[in-house]
């Protein structure tokens, strides 16, 4: 058996069609998902790679401290899974547990971005051409990790892929590859960011193109008929909500922390099935374990493989989901509500609240209250490793008023 885990940093689970986006044209990325198990309610635990990648690959939180413990490719290698990372962002290739991959294929990152000409010239296009490559020879089981940064540093598409999104009566898109990084003023210009979503929705056009062109020839060999098929992000991209266009600040609202998640089994388990319940990155180390049957010893206390979700034995993982911030920012969510700690707290309803457009902290104190303490007590419990000792939450905090 093998696995291939596409992490495509800084994609936008509300620009995906099996999102809720009924505008960009994806029709490979909507045939992955209707092939796949998806996770509605997927936040990672930090937007921090260093820390999410400790909780992908060590299956430990990003409020844990570094622990030594045995890493998922460690435990795979034993096993007889040959691992392989490839990525195009130096972060990832230097992080200090790639080291235990077999293999590493560094993709360069793009050197003075500019719109390319063609689709062969992208950058996105050059790091599927080298998935493909490696898939050629490849001989299971293999592990094969894929971190594709291209959404967060050139917005490279030729230009008729953003022109696609224009309208007659708007200015024309930018034609600009630079991947934007601000905070709009109060009376920003709505057509300064149309803009900016314009070219947002040709990448994700472009990652689309790429994506069929890989699922085309990856279908055709022998290994897709036992291989599972992962989809993520590491990090979503503020697209203009709470005034941020880019990575800004990393202030803990869904569009940064609300990433998609799709699992395409070969045996079809799951096909076009999807779940609400709260999941995190240290699951997929789980889940990937659990794939293969390996048993990590000791066992993370704080993951959990989504496979009983996937096989419908159970509807939940956990109750509650803990992000860590830059500095001192934290964020905790339950089925019923998202509360941020930032200067002041803000909390949101959920999931009907999906962007968090309407604070409600100062209408319901009692909610923003206990959900303070319940997020003190994992800050102080999640290190230890006890997450069972956590005490249950209130039904308030579970279901909300209803």
């Amino acid at each position: 058996m093998n696995a291939i885990c596409l992490a495509v940093d800084r994609l936008h689970a509300g620009y995906l069609g099996a999102y809720g986006n009924a505008w960009i044209d994806t029709p490979a990325l909507d045939r992955l998902a209707s092939q796949s198990f998806l996770f509605d309610q997927a936040l990672v635990d930090s937007p921090q790679l260093e820390q999410l990648y400790r909780s992908y690959w060590q299956g430990w939180h990003a409020l844990c401290p570094p622990a030594p413990r045995s890493s998922l490719l460690a435990l795979l290698r034993d096993a007889g899974v040959t691992t392989v990372l490839l990525t195009d962002e130096p972060q990832v290739a230097r992080h200090p547990l790639s080291v235990d991959f077999d293999e590493l294929i560094e993709i360069d990152p793009p050197w003075q971005p500019q719109a390319a000409q063609d689709i062969e010239q992208t950058h996105l296009a050059r790091c599927f051409v080298q998935i493909i490559n490696w898939l050629e020879a490849a001989q299971g089981p293999f592990l094969l990790w894929c971190h594709l940064s291209s959404l967060g540093t050139t917005w490279d598409a030729p230009f008729e892929y953003r022109e696609a999104y224009w309208e007659e009566g708007d200015p024309q898109p930018p034609a600009a590859a630079d991947v934007p990084d601000l905070i709009l003023p109060a009376d920003y210009d709505p057509d300064d960011l149309l803009g900016i979503a314009q070219s947002y929705a040709g990448q994700i056009s472009l990652l689309d193109t790429c994506v069929g062109a890989f699922l085309e020839f990856f279908d055709g060999l022998p290994a897709a008929r036992e291989t599972l098929l992962t989809l993520t992000s590491t990090r979503g991209f503020p697209m203009g909500e709470h005034r941020r266009a880019g990575p800004c600040d990393g202030a803990l609202f869904a569009e940064l922390v609300h990433v998609p998640w799709m699992m395409r089994f070969p045996n079809q388990i799951g096909a076009a099935a999807r779940s609400p319940a709260l999941v995190e990155p240290a699951d997929l180390w789980a889940t990937l374990l659990d794939w293969w049957q390996v048993d990590a010893v000791p066992a993370s206390p704080t993951a959990g493989s989504v496979m009983p979700l996937v096989r419908q034995q159970s509807a939940a993982i956990r109750d509650r989901l803990c992000v860590r911030g830059v500095g001192t920012e934290r964020a905790i969510r339950t089925p019923a509500w998202y509360l941020r700690l930032a200067a002041e707290p803000e909390l949101y309803a959920k999931p009907s609240d999906r962007w968090e457009t309407n604070n409600v902290a100062t209408r319901c104190q009692e909610v923003a209250e206990c959900l303070q303490d319940a997020l003190m007590q994992c800050e102080l419990v999640l290190p230890t490793g006890r997450f069972s000792d956590l005490p249950p939450l209130s039904d308030l905090l579970l279901n909300g008023f209803d």
